[in-house]
């Protein structure tokens, strides 16, 4: 049975070997990417590949993508968020939010929320979110908390309640580090029985990350990348696995293949997506 996939960050890393593994299938691969360039090269590598262009940075392009996506499809059966970009100073959104925040927060919400319907229409649905689980916050269960998994769970990731758009003394590995713990509450948020949600944390793969960084840093990123990061192909496996057979536990998180612990507080995980919605609905950092 073909199935249809969306794909945000398709054209490039682990999207792109996403897509053209479900496209090479006879699947129905939707990818999203910002650039027509990354487009034109995956449609040529993959004609069976439908490519939309959108900023996913942007509210407004988010929201009008959506739209689309529900016209034309109205049943989709997995959703894989995996459009990022390593921010080495604030850069700032046109619509004025931080573009980390954006783009691994907004822009995740309100497409796993936009398209709840047609998820729900489907077989066997999953949510995919690409993201640091297992680096973004606090240890074992307990009253008020939600866990998924088993295993060891690290530390790092907290939210900035006071400052979420790191207007203050921004920082890139925090900024990111917050996006993975909102990963992680969004997706504790999400509550469906019939949609699987799962956090994938693939740690290092060689997708291009030391392209964002200045000299001498990149060619010292680069250097790490070809000596530790694991070839794309190899770290696609487990989560087409994923897809394929998406878990029976409501919301699980993976760290590189395995399941790991995932403990949230339930209060934190309401604050959180009140606080998102209400950007979201008022377009208002």
């Amino acid at each position: 049975m073909t199935r249809t996939i969306v794909i945000t960050g398709g054209t490039n890393g682990i999207g792109r070997a996403l897509a053209r593994h479900y496209a090479q299938r006879g699947d129905q691969v939707v990818a999203v990417g910002s650039s027509e360039d990354g487009g034109r090269r995956l449609r040529e590598e993959v004609p069976g590949v439908r490519f939309i262009r959108a900023d996913l940075s942007s509210l407004r392009q988010s929201s009008d993508l959506v739209e689309r996506l529900r016209t034309e499809h109205p049943v989709v059966d997995a959703l894989v968020l995996a459009a990022f970009r390593f921010n080495p100073t604030r850069v700032e959104t046109e619509e004025g939010f931080e573009h980390t925040f954006a783009l691994y927060v907004l822009n995740r919400w309100l497409l796993a929320e936009g398209l709840r319907g047609p998820l729900e229409k489907a077989a066997a649905p999953v949510i995919i979110n690409l993201c640091g689980a297992g680096q973004g916050g606090a240890g074992k269960g307990g009253p008020g908390k939600r866990g998924a998994g088993k295993g060891g769970a690290g530390k790092g990731g907290l939210i900035r309640w006071d400052d979420l758009q790191f207007k203050d003394r921004y920082r890139a590995v925090a900024a990111t580090m917050q996006g993975a713990r909102a990963s992680e509450l969004l997706g504790a948020a999400y509550a469906s029985e019939r949609t699987k949600y799962v956090l994938y944390n693939p740690v290092f793969v060689a997708t291009g990350l030391h392209e964002p960084f200045g000299q001498p840093l990149r060619s010292l990123v680069r250097v790490a990348s070809a000596v530790f990061a694991q070839p794309v192909a190899k770290a696609v496996r487990p989560i087409a696995a994923l897809i394929d057979q998406p878990p029976a536990e409501p919301l699980t998180a993976w760290k590189k293949g395995k399941i790991i612990d995932l403990a949230v507080d339930l209060n934190e995980v309401r604050r959180f997506e009140e606080t998102i919605r209400a950007m979201a609905q008022s377009g208002l950092p």
